[in-house]
C-alpha cells in the first residue's frame, strides 16, 4: 500500500498551507497525519475515521481540518495560521482496523514518505 504526500513547503508565519495524501483507496478503518520534527518524536496531528467523524490535536485544533474526498482517494490536511513550531516533516497514515488508538504511530500499519512544512520568516 503506497501513500504520497503532497503540498508542503516554506511558508510565512500566519500563512496557509494545504497537504495532501494520495492513497490507492481510503476504505480503512482511520486514516491520520503525524509530524515529526528533528529530534522530537512523532506527533499525532489529526486523525478521520471511516464514517467521517474526526479528532484534532490540542495544539493545532482551530487552525487545521482534516478532510478526505473518497471519489479522489485523497486525505487532507488545510493549516491556517500557521506558526514557526509546525515547522516538521508531516506524515499520512493509515489503520485498516480499529486495533489500539488512534494516537499511536505504531497502530497504524500504512505510511508515506513524508512533506516539509517549514513556517519561518
Amino acid at each position: 500500500v503506497q501513500l504520497v504526500e503532497s503540498g508542503g513547503g516554506l511558508v510565512q508565519p500566519g500563512g496557509s498551507l494545504t497537504l495532501s495524501c494520495a492513497a490507492p483507496t481510503l476504505t480503512y478503518v482511520r486514516m491520520s497525519w503525524f509530524r515529526q520534527a528533528p529530534g522530537k518524536e512523532r506527533d499525532w496531528v489529526a486523525a478521520i475515521y471511516s464514517d467521517g467523524s474526526t479528532h484534532v490535536a490540542a495544539s493545532v485544533k482551530g487552525r487545521f481540518t482534516i478532510s478526505k474526498d473518497n471519489t479522489e482517494n485523497s486525505l487532507y490536511l488545510q493549516m491556517n495560521s500557521l506558526k514557526p513550531e509546525d515547522t516538521a516533516m508531516y506524515y499520512c497514515a493509515a489503520a485498516p482496523s480499529r486495533r489500539g488508538s488512534y494516537l499511536n504511530w505504531r497502530d497504524y500499519d500504512y505510511w508515506g514518505q513524508g512533506t516539509q512544512v517549514t513556517v519561518s520568516s
